[in-house]
């Protein structure tokens, strides 16, 4: 988890702490929030009591069930006014000026979210590939693993993933690879996915086809959140957030996810998450109690830390 507090002059403390992903926590890992806002306050050489409101963006934060797991946990932090969101939804508020709009996670896994001008928001995804999900970077390395196993066993064509994967994973040849990870029940390894952009931009067309399978699934759930939450005729952004979306070429992707925006929503503008994602949990913060200062997003908008992302 990450806090950050900002004082109406501009001035701003950060805390980290582990990352909470609370349907696995419980009450033993509940610390890692206080750790993290102490560490925020004391940045800012400021009292608890001095925060007018806390905005907490948690991972996993998903589901009615997760929220009944935290309210107790985040009222424990002694913060007279705070809310609690999933993360995707600060990631959202801080790649666009307003207060609603299309968020689109494409990290490890996927996650897709939404909130419209009335102050509706939605939820599509960021669960399992069982309950409707496509991709995400752990998603991808193993597809990149099978369409090497299916080049070399003759189900599909030569593809320049194979050179890449022996050279990233260590084998000789591919059926020493076959026959390791079956013998020691081993999974490929998520730095496999960063393979697809250089095959795809050398022009391999397996590669090209599973960053836009990523695309066009990504696009399929920004346009079920604007239709869900009635705004084809509004003027927003799509911000795409995760390093899948957010580091490198990902134009094969980026492509699909526009195509589908534009369909659904024609004055939608899709845009790159630029900062870090905590910044949209301050932003929020200030929100509840009117429009956002001028002064903090001038202070805030260059910050761009994406370990976070």
């Amino acid at each position: 988890m990450r806090s950050s507090r900002t004082s109406g002059d501009g001035s701003s403390g950060k805390g980290e702490a582990a990352t909470a992903i609370i349907r696995s926590i419980g009450k033993s890992r509940g610390a890692a929030s206080g750790e993290a806002t102490a560490t925020a306050l004391a940045d800012a050489g400021i009292s608890r009591e001095q925060v007018a409101f806390a905005c907490f963006g948690l991972a996993g934060a998903d589901r009615e069930a997760d929220f009944r797991i935290l309210r107790p946990m985040i009222a424990e932090l002694g913060f007279a006014r705070h809310e609690i969101h999933c993360d995707t939804m600060i990631a959202m508020r801080a790649g666009t000026t307003r207060p609603y709009g299309v968020v689109l996670i494409c990290g490890s896994g996927t996650n897709g979210a939404g909130r419209n001008p009335a102050g509706e928001s939605l939820q599509v995804g960021g669960f399992t590939y069982m309950t409707g999900d496509f991709g995400g970077g752990m998603a991808l390395a193993v597809e990149v693993f099978r369409t090497v196993i299916r080049a070399w066993d003759g189900r599909e064509a030569e593809t320049a993933l194979t050179p890449l994967v022996l050279a990233e994973t260590g084998y000789s040849t591919v059926e020493e690879m076959f026959h390791d990870y079956l013998d020691r029940d081993l999974r490929p390894p998520l730095r496999l996915a960063k393979l697809l952009f250089e095959a795809a931009e050398g022009g391999d067309a397996a590669s090209q086809a599973i960053l836009r399978k990523q695309g066009d699934e990504l696009g399929r759930q920004a346009a079920a959140i604007i239709r869900r939450l009635g705004m084809t005729n509004e003027t927003f952004d799509v911000v795409m957030a995760g390093s899948i979306l957010t580091r490198g070429k990902g134009h094969f992707v980026h492509a699909e996810i526009r195509r589908a925006a534009a369909a659904a929503a024609p004055n939608a503008s899709v845009v790159k998450l630029a900062v870090e994602p905590v910044v949209g949990a301050l932003w929020m913060a200030f929100e509840a109690d009117g429009p956002l200062p001028e002064a903090a997003r001038e202070t805030l908008k260059d910050a761009a830390e994406f370990e976070a992302i």
